[in-house]
């Protein structure tokens, strides 16, 4: 994928680029996500370069990064894989991290991971990467898109509600999660909570089920 687009903030505009990552990307992305999961987001669950290496060569179609002037500022990376609605944890559907469990054909494109760094939020340019997905989707004739969000405004409010109540609020739209509501307003339609989903204080180990289906084929 390589596409081009601008994108505006206080009536100031930003050229932006999204396109397939490669390896000379690779020390800006590792950068990028230090930046963008400060702790306590577990260190170990950053990408190394043994990682992206998997990345670009078992599903380069899966590996996006976005650029505004020049810098990147955010990355999307994804899978293909048979299942997803089935009980299962981050490590296990993404292989660590690793993709080794690539399915070149399966039907269901899995989000492992999107990351925008803090320095350029407020451009819209995590709902353009979720945007460039779907057109990944659609390109590939995939049925749908899915993946687990996390919830790290839970953190906030662990002491008052349970993670199901939690859940629950954001659904019927009394509470917002910087992130869950974040994929709703891109599109993303929440089908469940999975509990013990991924080493995360701040979701309380929890992420939602969320998904998207190809307009075309539905």
């Amino acid at each position: 994928m390589k596409k081009k687009l601008f994108v505006f903030k206080n009536d100031k505009r930003y050229e932006v680029s999204i396109r397939n990552y490669n390896k000379e990307d690779f020390n800006d992305l590792i950068a990028l996500q230090r930046k963008a999961f400060p702790p306590p987001f577990p260190d170990d669950l950053l990408w190394n370069e043994e990682q992206l290496t998997s990345h670009i060569t078992r599903f380069p179609e899966g590996a996006l990064c976005i650029q505004v002037d020049g810098k990147t500022a955010g990355s999307i990376t994804a899978l293909r894989t048979t299942y997803a609605n089935e009980k299962h944890t981050w490590e296990q559907i993404t292989s660590d991290g690793y993709i080794t469990n690539h399915v070149p054909d399966g039907d269901v494109l899995y989000i492992v991971d999107i990351c925008v760094d803090p320095e350029f939020r407020g451009l819209g340019l995590g709902k353009e990467l979720m945007r460039a997905m779907y057109e990944t989707v659609i390109y590939l004739g995939i049925t749908k898109l899915a993946g687990g969000s996390r919830m790290p405004g839970y953190k906030n409010l662990q002491d008052k509600l349970t993670v199901e109540q939690y859940y629950e609020k954001i659904l019927y739209g009394e509470l917002s999660d910087p992130v869950v509501t974040f994929l709703l307003k891109a599109g993303r339609v929440p089908e469940r909570l999975m509990k013990n989903y991924l080493e995360d204080e701040e979701s309380g180990d929890c992420a939602v089920l969320m998904t998207w289906h190809n307009p075309f084929l539905t």
